[in-house]
């Protein structure tokens, strides 16, 4: 479902790379800026903003770094996640996850994500998810991130002022007893003003859920993938698993071992669909669901019926941001954050608003760290953005282009295959190195062999070579270089 920008450029006989390249003779600003979230966008976001000579305040509602990094063995007490008013937890990761991308392609550009002394690392070269976060704190010591965050604190809303400046409330938080985010009742609100947000608050949090026909009468349970922690509590039920992407196959694979029968439905098949998961007796893939019977039934589109217990949705998240207002500029619809130019600016309020991690099916932690040097570099008045009337026409364009390919509007920030020209593109306009070809290389050759061994692809591949390459690379960083 993914477009590549730069082959509609083409198309439309237009530059892909913006004329106005980094400016050389105009005075370098400082902003006071604002940034929502100290998970993985949040940090480099901060380190490129204070790098530029940003003045820069993150907020962060939790009590430590990471954001959807942070595992939490709670779930919420609506398990689909739908009840608006329900105590939020922020996190989606469940207890047996580990990267579905090799560490070497996950990492930082110039903080390469290598193997580090200490106790309790996960040295696998598709670690833990606690590695992962463990790593992100390492990034946060190094560039001394962490001073610039205030932890427990809940950003109420951001709004734009009427001189072009930013009034960002806040409120301190704390935590219940099951670790889920509570404000304190009898806390303040501190309101402050600010040149520009930076919104970073990812969007793991609001669940997608399957519309299934006749669902309202099936008696059986519902949850979202999103609530999932381990398999113990799926025991000899049957599960049905809505969905195809990583949280989908990794969960049907966790709970086959104590499920009864566990039956995937993915609408990304062809209707005929019905096959037995080799080396599992008890797993199925099915075509999606058709519609659900008040008896207990589910039927599928390849005609097969299944009386099963529950349901899980692992049908990927909302975009959603409670605390932004901006006077209806912004919207979501039908997951389409727009308009945005390049993923990132509202032309209306740029470069005084952006948005960071909006783009999916991507390698994230270096997306995050281009987009956040060309933020950086845009405030700063060293780069410069097209009129918002040339943005305006670029979105338009690019809109047009997803309905003449048929693609929904859904899958407007869906990059895949053509993240890394984004990513070069973006380089281009900070002046900076682009993606590394062992990069691109090593995540293509990780995508066929995640194809080719679903079972054994974290433990088992084939591009050594590249695995080399990557670190003769890290090698010029000092981060990597002292271990």
């Amino acid at each position: 479902m993914a477009i590549n920008y730069f082959s509609w450029c083409a198309k439309m006989n237009i530059s892909a790379i913006n004329p106005a390249m980094p400016p050389t003779t105009l005075s370098v600003k400082s902003r006071h800026v604002a940034v929502i979230g100290a998970g993985a966008a949040g940090l480099v976001a901060a380190r490129e903003l204070r790098r530029e000579g940003h003045s820069v305040v993150v907020f962060e509602r939790g009590h430590e770094v990471g954001g959807t990094w942070v595992y939490s063995p709670q779930v919420e007490p609506d398990p689909l996640g739908l009840d608006p008013n329900r105590p939020i937890i922020h996190s989606s990761l469940y207890s047996s996850l580990r990267t579905n991308l090799p560490r070497e392609v996950m990492g930082y550009i110039d903080f390469p994500f290598v193997t580090r002394p200490g106790e309790n690392r996960d040295p696998r070269r598709y670690p833990g998810h606690r590695e992962v976060l463990l790593y992100l704190k390492d990034f946060a010591r190094e560039f001394g991130v962490e001073e610039m965050v205030r932890f427990e604190t809940d950003v109420i809303k951001g709004g734009i002022l009427g001189d072009g400046k930013w009034k960002v409330r806040s409120k301190k938080s704390s935590f219940n007893d099951n670790n889920e985010i509570i404000s304190k009742s009898n806390a303040e609100f501190d309101d402050e003003i600010y040149d520009a947000v930076v919104v970073c608050n990812g969007h793991y949090t609001e669940p997608r859920i399957a519309d299934i026909p006749g669902i309202n009468l099936w008696p059986g349970k519902q949850m979202h993938s999103h609530n999932y922690r381990i398999p113990e509590p799926f025991r000899d039920q049957v599960v049905i698993v809505i969905g195809s992407s990583a949280s989908a196959v990794d969960i049907c694979r966790d709970i086959a071992p104590v499920a009864k029968e566990v039956h995937v439905a993915s609408r990304s098949v062809a209707d005929e669909t019905y096959t037995k998961q080799p080396g599992y007796d008890n797993l199925w893939f099915h075509s999606m669901i058709d519609h659900a019977h008040e008896d207990g039934a589910v039927v599928f589109r390849n005609g097969k019926t299944v009386l099963a217990d529950l349901i899980m949705h692992c049908t990927g998240y909302k975009y959603h941001f409670p605390f932004l207002d901006t006077k209806g500029i912004v919207t979501v619809d039908d997951n389409r954050l727009g308009p945005l130019y390049k993923h990132v600016f509202p032309p209306a309020l740029a470069p005084y608003l952006s948005f960071i991690g909006i783009p999916w099916k991507v390698v994230p932690f270096p997306l995050f760290e281009f987009q956040s040097k060309w933020i950086a570099g845009i405030l700063s008045g060293r780069i410069t953005l097209p009129s918002q009337k040339e943005m305006m026409e670029d979105i338009q364009a690019f809109y047009s282009t997803l309905e003449d390919s048929s693609i929904p509007k859904r899958y407007t920030h869906c990059i895949g295959q053509s993240q890394f020209e984004y990513n070069n593109w973006l380089a281009t306009q900070c002046g900076c190195q682009g993606v590394e070809n062992w990069r691109e290389a090593m995540y293509s050759m990780a995508s066929v062999n995640r194809h080719l061994r679903p079972e054994m692809y974290r433990d088992e591949w084939d591009d050594h070579h590249l695995v080399s390459e990557a670190y003769e690379d890290f090698i010029k960083y000092p981060s990597a270089s002292n271990l």
